[in-house]
């Protein structure tokens, strides 16, 4: 079994193939027969596992695992006590709720590569950013999760996915690493 570990840049697609031309997976890794466990959207970024083990990709993707990805998000407005708490104890979307996350406000911006297109900044309204551990991943769930509480999500980087960390690979950069524990996350 082959386990790699991506930084997927800003505007690729979780896929290796687009009819419509788009960037892909294909156009940084050239490994066949291998998928990724679970998605980012194409303007989020970071951490992607892709194996060809599709146990591990089932156990993975299961809520019951408990394996937690972490996500560091900037987002537009400044949150209080009462928005930290609500992401903490879950948020409903499409009329389901998000199970407990893990949530904390960063004191200081993280040191982060530069994104290829600007975030949006408007003089009056301030960001800040966060940090969302979930052990579910339901689609856009963080940002989702960051709008349920009256603040929008303006760049989503994520950092892990339970022990595995994207560490200093830069954008566009991958590696194989050994195979990964399903052990939960603490």
């Amino acid at each position: 079994m082959r386990y790699i570990i991506f930084n997927k840049p800003y505007g690729v697609l979780c896929q290796f193939t687009d009819a419509a031309g788009r960037p892909t997976l294909k156009d940084y890794i050239e490994i066949p027969g291998i998928y990724s466990v679970g998605r980012l959207d194409m303007d989020s970024e970071g951490l992607l596992l892709l194996t060809d083990d599709g146990k591990l990709n089932k156990d993975m993707a299961d809520p019951s695992s408990k394996i937690y990805k972490t996500y560091l998000v900037q987002v537009e407005g400044i949150p209080d006590d009462e928005a930290i708490g609500r992401l903490a104890r879950g948020v409903v979307i499409l009329g389901k709720k998000t199970l407990p996350a893990k949530v904390k406000q960063l004191t200081k911006e993280p040191q982060l590569w530069p994104r290829p297109k600007p975030i949006r900044f408007r003089k009056s309204v301030p960001t800040s950013w966060l940090e969302i551990q979930i052990s579910e991943g339901r689609n856009h769930q963080v940002k989702k999760m960051t709008a349920a509480v009256g603040l929008p999500c303006l760049r989503l980087v994520r950092t892990s996915i339970g022990a595995i960390a994207l560490g200093d690979l830069k954008p566009g950069e991958y590696k194989e690493i050994g195979e990964p524990s399903l052990t939960p996350s603490l």
